[in-house]
């Protein structure tokens, strides 16, 4: 008998909701996603702030579940079991999500379970492309995170392999399009931009990537840094600044450091399968080039559509259906939000 599983998103500044079906053969599908963001109450400050998020949370979330319901053609009663983001994340948003998450589970009597942010990023890639390989490797690319997983299993057993000592390539994104007057977030003008640029126009550092370096670590302070300073040269000799050749070769050294990581990682680890995942990964000059280096290793590439790169309940609701079929433990009712969960513990 299939399940309906309900996914609540709450972890920064986008509310979740998200509705799939788990069918008999482990199949996910899904029935319903949608999310209110409130970025453009966080633009005028350049960055999220808690705060705000939070309340945002709060206005959004029945109305968002609302839509969700009304879009699958489902009602509250249709739900077996409710999965929400526990961490990581920001912590007052992260509440708003799982006090409503309990208070759904509570009023219907329905199982909860408390599960990671970042696995739910992984598991998104079901809706799209089927189940996973065991192992996959997993690049997971946001505002906040960069890290190299390896998956054995999506539901039970991930493992860091790497991840960023600075700056999470999104939020290098989002300081640089600022050095160069772009709106925020940074990704998306700063990726139109580029697409009129030469990406071999300014010989941008590659973070990270010497001899003593940690191997699948990544470091994009200093090439943020690099870019500001780059550009306050130019406006100091008056050349002005082309910023469509600046974006090019800013995006190119990101683009260039996670592709070249990730096909090491999963050589070395003997993975013939990539996942990337997370909002950078809805950035063009990202998706081509790892699909260059993928052919050439020979290494298999799964890319979420964009809209499911992003945050959002969807993912959620897909790590919730594997953590269901995979019969681990539900959450006790009195469990809290957990802002530093790390990705190993995919639920609690």
């Amino acid at each position: 008998m299939s399940r309906v599983i309900m996914g609540i998103e709450s972890s920064c500044d986008e509310t979740g909701v998200g509705l799939v079906r788990l069918h008999d053969d482990g199949a996910v599908e899904l029935l319903a996603d949608q999310v209110a963001s409130s970025v453009e109450q966080h633009a005028r400050f350049g960055g999220v702030v808690p705060e705000v998020a939070s309340r945002a949370h709060l206005e959004a979330m029945v109305p968002t579940a609302e839509r969700a319901f009304a879009t699958a053609g489902l009602k509250l009663s249709d739900v077996d079991a409710i999965a929400v983001t526990a961490g990581p994340g920001l912590a007052g948003a992260l509440l708003v999500g799982v006090s409503a998450a309990k208070a759904y589970a509570s009023a219907l009597d329905i199982p909860l379970y408390g599960v990671n942010h970042l696995a739910g990023h992984i598991a998104v890639d079901t809706l799209q492309h089927g189940p996973l390989p065991s192992p996959v490797l997993a690049l997971l690319v946001s505002g906040g995170h960069t890290q190299l997983l390896r998956v054995d299993d999506v539901a039970s057993s991930i493992t860091e392999l790497g991840s960023t000592v600075d700056d999470a390539a999104g939020e290098a994104y989002d300081k640089v399009a600022r050095v160069l007057d772009l709106p925020y977030p940074g990704g998306p003008p700063i990726d139109k931009a580029a697409k009129l640029g030469d990406p071999a126009a300014i010989a941008f550092p590659r973070g990270m990537t010497g001899p003593r370096d940690a191997k699948f670590d990544f470091s994009f302070s200093g090439l943020k840094t690099a870019v500001a300073r780059w550009v306050e040269n130019a406006e100091q000799a008056g050349t002005g600044i082309p910023v469509p050749d600046v974006a090019a070769s800013f995006q190119e050294a990101v683009a260039d450091v996670l592709t070249a990581k990730a096909i090491r990682a999963a050589r070395e680890q003997g993975i013939g399968t990539l996942v990337i995942s997370g909002g950078v990964a809805a950035n063009s000059r990202l998706s081509e080039l790892a699909a260059e280096r993928c052919a050439e290793a020979g290494i298999e590439l799964r890319v979420p559509r964009p809209r499911l790169c992003t945050d959002n309940g969807a993912m959620i609701a897909a790590l919730g259906a594997h953590v269901v079929a995979a019969g681990r433990s539900v959450a006790p009712m009195d469990f809290s939000a957990s802002p530093g969960l790390t990705v190993e513990t995919v639920s609690l």
